[in-house]
């Protein structure tokens, strides 16, 4: 009896073996894809401490951060996801929120003379509708809270907001919110 326990065996292996290999091999390209997707996707941590500071000094928010309600912008007569804090002080000077280099200077038609500066941990910081005296270029290391330029009314795409500062933050090239970084007691 054993014997024939044996071919039995023997002949399921001969007669369903190459697919059962090809399963398993199935089973584990695909357990490798998940896992280096799942790892792809994980964002670095550090033990740095970032201390943002605020891009104006006594200013207020005049349009809010919202990616996911649309906001009426009223220039250009259109509902929008709105990726940048819009504000506005009687003291129109603009500092750097993070230590950085500056990654650019540069006039944008719809947000006008803009300013965008890379720091450490994947961060940047985007100011715009400044004046076109900006204070940096490209290339220049920057401090937290070193003067980088006044706002103005630059930003073709908001021009009825009137003088102001269209600020943005991104993280690893996607916009985040910035209310989530700085510390903004009083909306």
């Amino acid at each position: 009896m054993e014997i024939e326990k044996k071919n039995r065996f023997v002949e399921f292996i001969k007669r369903y073996g190459m697919f059962v290999v090809v399963g398993l091999v199935i089973i584990a390209v695909a357990l490798t894809f998940t896992l280096i997707a799942a790892l792809g996707n994980s964002v670095p941590t550090s033990t740095n401490t970032l201390n943002f500071r605020l891009p104006m000094s006594e200013a207020s928010i005049i349009k809010d951060f919202s990616n996911t309600e649309l906001q009426k912008n009223e220039t250009l007569n259109q509902w929008e996801a709105h990726l940048y804090i819009d504000f506005a002080s009687e003291n129109p000077d603009v500092y750097a929120v993070l230590d950085g280099t500056v990654k650019s200077v540069e006039k944008i038609y719809l947000d006008g003379y803009t300013i965008t500066i890379r720091h450490s941990d994947g961060f940047e910081s985007i100011y715009s509708s400044l004046s076109e005296d900006t204070l940096v270029k490209e290339g220049d290391k920057v401090t937290a809270g070193q003067k980088i330029g006044t706002v103005d009314n630059t930003a073709n795409g908001e021009l009825k907001m009137g003088d102001h500062l269209h600020f943005a933050m991104k993280l690893n090239n996607n916009f985040v919110d910035p209310n989530n970084y700085l510390d903004l007691q009083e909306k």
